[in-house]
C-alpha cells in the first residue's frame, strides 16, 4: 500500500462534500432552490450560502487569513438567520460564485499550512477554542456533510432526486415500485409499533 497524505486525504473529503451540496441546486428553478422547506426555514440556496460563511470564518480569520469577502449577515443587528436564507436580490450566480471563492481562499489556507498549525475560534469555549488545521478540517468536513444531507432531504421533497453525484446516487437498487412498496413497509411498520 503506498503511503498517503492526511491532509490530501481530508481535503478530498471536504471537496466531495462541497460538490454534493453545491449539486442540489442543479436542474431546480428559483422559487424551488429558495423555497422554506421545514418549519425554520431551511431550503437549499441558504444552505450553500451558510457554508460559505461559515468556511470563510474557519479557513480564515481562526488562522490570521481573514478574507476580504463581505459577510454582512454577521453585523451587529443584522438579521441573526441572514446566513441562512437568500434574498431576492442575491442570485443563484452570486450565492454560488461565492461558495467558490470561500473555496479558493479556504484551499489556499490548506495549502498554505500544515495540519499541526494553530488557530484560534473566538467563539468556542475558551477550553476549544485553540484548535489546528488538522481539527478545523475535520470539522469543516462534518459541518459540509452535515448539511449536504439536509439538502438530500431536501431536495427528495421537491423532486425525488437523490444521490452524492450525478455518477453516483448511492442508494439500493430499486424504481419507483420498489421504492413505494418500500415506503408502504416502513409506515405500516411504523403504525403497528405504534399500537394502531
Amino acid at each position: 500500500m503506498t503511503e498517503r497524505d492526511p491532509k490530501a486525504d481530508l481535503h478530498q473529503y471536504l471537496q466531495a462534500a462541497r460538490e454534493a451540496l453545491l449539486w442540489k441546486l442543479d436542474g431546480l428553478g428559483e422559487y424551488d432552490i429558495r423555497r422554506p422547506m421545514t418549519p425554520t426555514g431551511t431550503n437549499l440556496l441558504g444552505l450553500v450560502k451558510h457554508v460559505a460563511s461559515v468556511e470563510l470564518g474557519y479557513f480564515g480569520a481562526t488562522f490570521g487569513r481573514p478574507s476580504a469577502e463581505p459577510l454582512p449577515w454577521y453585523d451587529d443587528g443584522a438579521d441573526p438567520y441572514g446566513d441562512m436564507w437568500a434574498t431576492a436580490d442575491e442570485s443563484r450566480e452570486h450565492i454560488v460564485e461565492f461558495y467558490r471563492r470561500a473555496w479558493a481562499h479556504s484551499d489556499a489556507t490548506i495549502a498554505a499550512l500544515e495540519l499541526e498549525a494553530r488557530g484560534h475560534v473566538p467563539h468556542w469555549p475558551t477550553e476549544r477554542s485553540e484548535v489546528t488545521l488538522h481539527q478545523v478540517l475535520v470539522h469543516m468536513i462534518a459541518e459540509t456533510h452535515r448539511h449536504a444531507g439536509h439538502a438530500d432531504i431536501l431536495r427528495e421533497l421537491l423532486d425525488g432526486a437523490v444521490g452524492m453525484r450525478p455518477d453516483n446516487d448511492n442508494m439500493a437498487p430499486g424504481d419507483a415500485a420498489a421504492w413505494a412498496s418500500h415506503r408502504s413497509r416502513v409506515e405500516q411498520a411504523a403504525h403497528l409499533a405504534a399500537g394502531h
